[in-house]
């Protein structure tokens, strides 16, 4: 497949470009900085990008079977609600205008439901520190269930999904919809090359086209 991938410099969108060129499918990757691109070869085609320039980004999405966006503008970002609200707008705005159908887009974990009702982000043990990024994702998740004219996917990791957790590709998982999925331990992780691989299986036999679902061991 040929597929644009957005925010490819990043923790997530490292891991992705792995996992999709190993795979054997073409990869755009789209980055502010794309000179620090963590994956290079034949697949792999660097563009330098704003995604907040929708005519620039459609345009660079033209032709493409599907768009990733793994954009994140950065956990320390003091306005990054404000900028992950602006960023996934122009996104998907920018995947409508080019006439690619299929959008994945990797959210966050803080909408999930851990009890009826109750989403991660309002429990009290969930870090201050995230809750303005997880905030704008679970709000976002809110926006994209109204879209009605692309084939969208919304992808929440596991809730332990971070460096600490990650560094192995086990090459298996299990799937959940709004609630997380937990180990026997009671612990809900993916690593980050395991989160790589559950996208590029729904790219590749999409399960969950106007859905959102997680994943975890």
């Amino acid at each position: 497949m040929r597929i644009a991938l957005i925010g490819a410099t990043g923790f997530v969108g490292s891991a992705l470009l792995k996992e999709l060129t190993d795979r054997g499918h073409e990869v755009t990757a789209i980055a502010r900085h794309p000179e620090k691109l963590a994956v290079k070869g034949p697949l792999v085609h660097p563009v330098a990008a704003d995604i907040g320039d929708v005519q620039q980004l459609a345009g660079l999405l033209k032709g493409h079977d599907a768009v990733v966006s793994a954009y994140n503008p950065g956990w320390d970002d003091p306005k990054i609600y404000e900028h992950y609200m602006a960023g996934a707008r122009a996104v998907q705005e920018a995947v409508r205008r080019s006439g690619v159908k299929r959008l994945i887009v990797i959210g966050g974990a803080g909408s999930l439901e851990v009890a009826p009702g109750v989403q991660l982000i309002d429990t009290p043990q969930f870090p201050a520190h995230f809750k303005p990024g997880a905030s704008a994702a679970r709000d976002y998740l809110r926006e994209i269930r109204q879209e009605k004219e692309l084939d969208w996917t919304y992808f929440s990791p596991a809730i332990l999904m971070n460096h600490e957790h990650s560094g192995v590709r086990r090459g298996h998982y299990r799937l959940g919809l709004d609630n997380p999925v937990f180990d026997p331990e009671g612990n809900s992780v993916l690593s980050v090359e395991d989160l790589a691989v559950v996208i590029a299986d729904e790219l590749e036999k999409p399960e969950h086209v106007r859905q959102r679902f997680t994943a975890g061991y």
